[in-house]
């Protein structure tokens, strides 16, 4: 690269983190918002929290990166606009490409990142982020529940322990649950101790009872037990499978052949389909909103025009293009024949916005409409007046004498 090109490609890359940091900031502290009630309600420490809303991050940073993209490139071509930069650029026989090319260097680099996450970064914080979460599961009855307390976990689930060892085992376990609104049940067992077996923990009960009721009109029945588990996946709302990978958690091996016992896949197959090809369609984005900022705000103009409108359709133009794939996604699960079109719009937004640059055209805003509807005007009213200045009579002023 040139020193100009080098010089731009700084500026942009510099305008780009400093954007994506703003942004992965402001979708942070939005997941940290949600996510606090795992320290106020559930007894977990911040570094948990901490460590739960960054593994949240990467799932949206395919969304954002782009999009920062898009407004480090417009900063830095207006900028230079700005400071009649471009415009000597161009005097000097410089084309539009010799100011788009570190540009599109920046967006290479910018969609192989895209790639890199969709592909490891996401599937692999996606399944920590998992694995996060059963550890919550797992602390919530040595953390939550205090020793002469009733706690309730989630509605209509009650919790009562005498006492905790020194090793963590809960003496005295009483539990009611309640949510099943045909049978009620209570647990009690002189002992209780949490047993972790991955993906899933489970409540070990030793020497205790059952008390199960159904019918109100029926006495309740009374079991006895010496050892007795449960699962404590069934303390938090989930689906029936929870344990299966859901698409966004898979690899591509994974993604690309699925389990045929996978619950997930039998029931939405579209699923597994639209983001496999999601995943690739996705990185041509930077790439096509580098090109759309280019043929909108890229060629030089003079300080008198107003570049506002060139910016607001170069982020218009971007915005509904990628809000387009986004839709297209879901008519992909319904219907496989759509695929194409996941790859159809940021392609097309690439080739219109490279006819557009090598043809030389400008955004018409609307001020340009009125400037050219005024000039026609001015045309016609000259033309008019001239006509009746021809057929209106002179009259011929006679000279003064000089005495």
């Amino acid at each position: 690269m040139s020193i100009f090109e080098r010089y731009v490609f700084r500026q942009a890359a510099g305008a780009l983190l400093l954007i994506l940091l703003s942004l992965s900031g402001i979708v942070w502290i939005a997941l940290a918002l949600r996510q606090l009630n795992v320290v106020t309600s559930q007894g977990q420490d911040a570094w948990l929290l901490l460590k739960l809303t960054t593994l949240a991050l990467p799932n949206l940073m395919a969304i954002i990166a782009p999009f920062a993209l898009l407004i480090a490139t417009i900063h830095t071509l207006n900028r230079l606009n700005g400071d009649s930069e471009l415009i000597v650029f161009t005097a000097s026989g410089a084309t539009i490409w010799s100011v788009g090319r570190p540009l599109i260097y920046l967006a290479l680099i910018v969609a192989a990142s895209v790639s890199f996450v969709n592909h490891i970064g996401q599937p692999w914080s996606l399944r920590l982020l998992r694995d996060y979460l059963v550890q919550i599961r797992t602390d919530l009855l040595s953390q939550v529940i205090q020793p002469g307390r009733f706690s309730s976990p989630e509605p209509k689930l009650t919790f009562h322990i005498r006492e905790r060892s020194l090793n963590g085992e809960l003496l005295g376990l009483i539990m009611h649950d309640q949510r099943d609104p045909k049978l009620s049940q209570a647990y009690l067992a002189e002992r209780g101790t949490i047993v972790k077996q991955d993906p899933a923990a489970y409540l070990l009960m030793t020497k205790g009872h059952i008390v199960r009721r159904g019918d109100p009109q029926k006495p309740p029945e009374i079991i006895a037990f010496d050892n007795y588990a449960i699962d404590l996946n069934r303390f938090e709302a989930k689906d029936d499978d929870s344990n299966d990978l859901k698409p966004r958690e898979r690899y591509y091996s994974e993604l690309a052949n699925p389990e045929a016992t996978s619950a997930v896949y039998q029931r939405a197959p579209g699923q597994f389909r639209s983001e496999l090809h999601e995943r690739f369609a996705n990185p041509l984005f930077p790439i096509a909103f580098v090109m759309i900022a280019l043929a909108a705000v890229g060629q030089a103009q003079s300080t008198r025009q107003n570049r506002v409108e060139r910016a607001v359709v170069a982020f218009v133009g971007a915005v509904a293009s990628r809000l387009g794939a986004l839709a297209m996604n879901f008519v992909v699960v319904l219907n496989a024949a759509m695929t194409p079109l996941l790859y159809l719009i940021p392609l097309a937004a690439i080739l219109l916005s490279t006819v557009v640059i090598w043809r030389g055209a400008k955004p018409r805003g609307s001020s340009i409409l009125a400037n050219r509807l005024r000039d026609i005007g001015d045309s016609a009213w000259t033309s008019v007046a001239r006509a009746a200045g021809k057929l209106r009579p002179t009259r011929t002023v006679p000279k003064r004498r000089m005495p």
